[in-house]
């Protein structure tokens, strides 16, 4: 991105998401992946008792949250912590930065600005589910830690 961008968060086109029973979300992309060199940021809208994202951390990426509004339980490896309106909250990028924020309202949304710093490629691990995400170049892709195969198999 070549120029500086400025809008208001209800500007924001919204993308839903709602694959699994327990996961949903509203996403706001306001800077999206390939719009800046190592820059992704998004507002997202979490229902009540519904999580965005499973357990996980980054290899790469360090994400930064500001809380907008709601109360959540956040979800790390030194265990569970309330977090609500007003917090920021810093996620490294290694195993101690593991997280999953669930919305913990039986009737509010729970929002929030997620800044990430990206790289051209990352790997996520899903600790409670055994998974291996590869996100980037045009791959995307969730794999079983136990299907892993020989370096030569196949060759």
């Amino acid at each position: 991105m070549d120029r500086i961008k400025h809008m208001k968060i209800e500007a924001l086109d919204t993308k839903h998401k709602n694959k699994h029973e327990d996961y949903e979300y509203d996403k706001k992309p306001f800077i999206s992946f390939g719009e800046a060199k190592q820059t992704l940021v998004s507002v997202y809208e979490i229902p009540p008792l519904k999580s965005a994202y499973p357990y996980h951390y980054h290899h790469k990426n360090e994400e930064t949250y500001y809380i907008i509004s709601g109360k959540g339980l956040l979800k790390t490896p030194e265990g569970d912590k309330v977090v609500e309106a007003g917090e920021l909250i810093f996620f490294p990028a290694n195993s101690v930065g593991a997280h999953k924020l669930t919305n913990t309202s039986m009737t509010e949304n729970f929002i929030y600005i997620d800044f990430d710093v990206v790289h051209e490629v990352d790997v996520t691990i899903y600790p409670d589910s055994n998974k291996i995400g590869i996100w980037g170049k045009g791959i995307n892709k969730v794999f079983k830690e136990d299907s892993a195969v020989d370096y030569y198999e196949g060759e």
